[in-house]
């Protein structure tokens, strides 16, 4: 899930302090990747974020949003002939080997 992407605007300004050694830490972690710091941060903060989304396990609906979530869960599957051919090939891993 990737909500951000580096192709957007980038026009909204956060601020936050840091420790002399937490803003060494980064500008020395943004330099070996590459980056400046300000991609640095967003990029780290952007990954943190869509995890903690990613591992939201606590969801809260009124009865509209329940009803229709489990109208979607009872409904039958429907056949993806290009997912099961997906799923029928070798993973990738073992392919090189």
């Amino acid at each position: 899930m990737s909500i951000s992407t580096q192709e957007q605007q980038r026009d909204r300004r956060f601020q936050l302090r840091a420790s002399a050694a937490e803003e060494e830490l980064i500008k020395v972690a943004a330099r070996r990747q590459g980056v400046n710091v300000t991609e640095f941060i967003l990029r780290s903060a952007r990954e943190k974020a869509e995890q903690a989304l990613a591992e939201q396990t606590r969801f809260v609906l009124d009865d509209k949003q329940w009803k229709a979530f489990m109208a979607a869960l009872d409904r039958p599957a429907k056949d993806k002939p290009r997912l099961r051919r997906l799923f029928q090939e070798r993973h990738v891993a073992k392919r090189r080997s």
